[in-house]
C-alpha cells in the first residue's frame, strides 16, 4: 500500500473522539519543514491528509536552514527556525531536524509516523481541559475570548498565527528537485499579543487583514504545552 493510502486508511480506522459530552478540544500539530528536505514531503502530506479534521490544528512551519543546498523555500522564516530551537531548549535538546513534529507544544516527534501522531493527538484530546475558548471575527477584527478554571502560576502567552490553506510548488533544484507537492496550513505570520494569568476573563481584539485563517494559541512561557487553540478557518 502506497503512504497516500495508508495514511488516508489510519486516519478513517483511528478517528480522534473526545468523551461523552466534552466540548471539543482541537490539538495543535506544529510540522517543521522545507522544500529543499528530501525526507519531508511524507510529512507535508500526512499535515495535509489532518488539515480537514476539527479535532486538529495543523500548522507547517517552513526553516531556512535547508536553503543552502541549491533550493530557497519561498515559505521559510528564520523565526520558524527559531522557534524549533527554542522547543529543543525547552526539551533539553540539541538538534533540530526536519521533518519534526511537535504536538501540542509538548511532544516531539519524527514527522513520519502516522501511528505515533494519532496516538499523541489522542493523548492531548484526553486531557481535561484547563481553558475554554472561542475566537470570532466581524470584518477586519478577530475577537479572542478566554476563561481559565484556575489561576496560572506564570501568565500564558496569547499569540496569533495566520495562515495559507494551501499552495501549490513546483521544485526545480535541491534534493527535492523536479517535484511538485502541495503544502496545506503555511503559516506566513506568529504574532505575540499579550500574557494572561487566567485570574480573570481574557478579552483580547487584534485587527486583521486579508482573508487568511486565523489561530490563536495559549502556551505556557518558555515554549512550553500548549494549554488551549481555537482557529478560524
Amino acid at each position: 500500500m502506497g503512504w497516500s493510502r495508508l495514511v488516508a486508511a489510519l486516519l478513517v480506522a483511528l478517528p480522534f473522539v473526545t468523551g461523552a459530552g466534552a466540548e471539543p478540544r482541537p490539538v495543535v500539530v506544529e510540522l517543521f519543514t522545507s522544500q529543499g528536505c528530501s525526507s519531508c514531503p511524507p510529512a507535508d502530506e500526512l499535515l495535509r491528509k489532518l488539515s480537514p479534521r476539527s479535532d486538529v490544528i495543523p500548522l507547517a512551519l517552513h526553516v531556512d536552514y535547508w536553503d543552502y543546498i541549491g533550493w530557497k523555500d519561498g515559505f521559510a522564516k528564520p523565526e520558524h527556525a527559531e522557534r524549533q530551537r527554542a522547543y529543543a531548549r525547552a526539551a533539553g535538546k540539541t538538534v533540530i531536524y526536519t521533518p519534526q513534529m511537535v504536538i501540542a507544544g509538548e511532544d516531539h516527534l519524527v514527522g513520519t509516523k502516522p501511528m505515533k501522531l494519532l496516538e499523541l493527538i489522542q493523548k492531548h484530546v484526553d486531557r481535561q481541559p484547563e481553558v475554554s475558548i472561542s475566537l470570532t471575527r466581524q470584518g477586519n477584527v478577530v475577537r479572542i475570548e478566554a476563561q481559565a478554571k484556575t489561576e496560572f502560576r506564570e501568565p500564558l502567552v496569547v499569540q496569533l498565527v495566520r495562515y495559507m490553506p494551501e499552495r501549490e510548488v513546483s521544485i526545480r533544484r535541491g534534493e527535492n528537485a523536479g517535484r511538485t507537492i502541495t503544502y496545506s496550513n503555511i503559516v506566513t505570520e506568529l504574532i505575540k499579543l499579550g500574557t494572561w494569568n487566567g485570574s480573570g476573563p481574557l478579552e483580547v481584539e487584534r485587527v486583521v487583514s486579508g482573508e487568511e485563517p486565523a489561530v490563536v494559541l495559549l502556551q505556557r512561557a518558555g515554549h512550553g504545552p500548549i494549554v488551549a487553540a481555537a482557529s478560524l478557518r
